[in-house]
């Protein structure tokens, strides 16, 4: 084989390059985090050592009953002393994680060909067997679907979600003994029209891995006859042809656009799920700190320490999400923000903060005794207000510690047509009556 292009070694070091990103990815991971990733961990450092060693993956598919395994055993059982891309093929079996078996094959370039047995189709259920496809089809570099017949259901979606990976995918059409040549002919012709858009015609192959035996009848010099069954050899050529034209041609940058896109794919699912989880903990954050508002607001009797004591707990909740979100800022940055978020919502926010400061002004004309009227809607108009501040400030540091494309008005305007404010308010309010209940102190005010 000649050497590669340079460009193909180019595309090499960015596949190593998105990798290894990838991987970085996960330094800025908590611990549960990072154990809920740990496999996804180990996938891509999997995939980078499959990259840097050169290895090329052909997954196979099919029922049970299509001659899979027989292909895999004719492709590999022609096995030569000296291996190499125009010789035979070596057998070396292993185990892995997804319940597979593989077949070593070394001598394509310096590196090897490895085909990987999966489950049958037909052995599994859907939701399971979409699982393994997914997760085959990731680590793919080519992918081989066995048939004996027109596809099934189960085998033609199969093949799609396949298709869906963008990897190169031939068609295998096993056991062609059994059909005569004009059958063979129309069900070729069959394939060819379904698949469409999914499998070139040329990817579409026939072959016999397993014929069955054929009898002859033999006639001895004396001229007596005798009959004898013998099982023809395997005939797999096309296909083993078709696969080392495909490996010829692409191999290496089928290897680097492989590792590349799996590199992609894996960093989504990395951001998604922190995102996620980090969402999850800081919506937590922000209804707890936000009922610790209202409540507070709602039972402090003095002027003005409602409004103060209300604006301390803001502040330690947005230097609380930064944390959840690895970023460090002081009080000051976080009244900062504040101010910015509060100045975005402008007169929509206004109706919280009258409700909030004319119930301040009737606490103190009545010297705290007005606390008891004023308790509910001014403890869940404060809580609301420290809701929203709190949604806001999860969007500023999901996105870095900034806005990101979008200015912080049309942010928080977005936050708050999203937002069932009557029920954030009745739960507000339901919070207050219950600390209310179990507080004696605030019930004699």
């Amino acid at each position: 084989m000649s050497d590669p292009p340079r460009n193909t070694d180019a595309n090499f070091e960015s596949a190593l390059g998105a990798l290894r990103h990838a991987i970085s990815r996960f330094e800025g991971c908590s611990p549960d985090e990072r154990q809920a990733l740990e496999r996804d961990l180990d996938q891509l450092h999997a995939m980078s050592t499959k990259l840097e060693s050169g290895r090329v993956e052909i997954v196979v598919f099919g029922e049970i009953s299509t001659g899979k395994s027989a292909l895999i055993n004719a492709l590999i059982g022609n096995a030569v002393a000296d291996v190499s891309v125009e010789g035979g093929w070596t057998r070396e079996v292993w185990q892995l994680g997804w319940q597979g078996s593989g077949y070593r094959v070394p001598g394509f370039a310096d590196s090897e060909v490895v085909l990987v047995d999966t489950p049958g189709l037909n052995e599994v259920d859907g939701s399971e067997r979409t699982v393994v496809a997914r997760e085959a089809a990731g680590r793919a570099d080519l992918i081989l679907i066995v048939t004996d017949s027109d596809l099934n259901e189960t085998e033609y979606t199969a093949l799609v979600e396949l298709a869906a990976s963008h990897k190169p995918i031939l068609c295998v059409l096993n056991k062609r003994d059994l059909y005569p040549p004009e059958d063979l002919a129309k069900l070729r012709e069959t394939l060819t029209r379904r698949l469409q858009g999914l499998v070139e015609p040329r990817d579409i192959v026939t072959t016999a891995a397993d014929p069955k035996p054929v009898e002859y009848v033999l006639e001895t010099a004396s001229g007596a006859t005798r009959t004898e069954w013998r099982r023809p050899s395997p005939d797999v050529e096309a296909l083993r042809v078709r696969i080392l034209e495909v490996l010829q041609a692409e191999g290496k940058a089928l290897v680097a656009l492989n590792a590349a896109m799996y590199a992609a794919d894996k960093s989504d699912r990395v951001a998604a799920l922190r995102v996620r989880m980090r969402q999850d903990r800081a919506n937590s954050i922000i209804w707890r700190y936000a009922a610790t508002k209202a409540v507070a607001v709602a039972v402090n009797p003095v002027l003005a320490f409602d409004l103060i004591g209300g604006s301390a707990v803001d502040v330690t909740m947005v230097v609380t999400l930064a944390r959840v979100y690895g970023i460090q800022l002081n009080t000051k940055g976080a009244r900062e923000l504040i101010t910015s978020i509060l100045e975005a919502a402008g007169w929509v926010m206004l109706g919280e903060a009258v409700v909030s400061i004319s119930a301040s002004i009737f606490k103190g004309l009545t010297l705290g005794y007005g606390t008891v009227l004023t308790a509910l809607p001014q403890g869940a108009a404060a809580g609301y207000g420290s809701y929203i501040v709190g949604q806001a400030a999860r969007y500023y540091f999901e996105h870095g510690a900034s806005w990101g494309r979008e200015a912080p008005k049309t942010v928080v305007t977005r936050i708050l047509d999203a937002t069932d404010k009557e029920s954030v308010l009745k739960r507000l309010k339901d919070e207050i009556k219950t600390r209310i209940r179990v507080n004696p102190y605030a019930g004699k005010s």
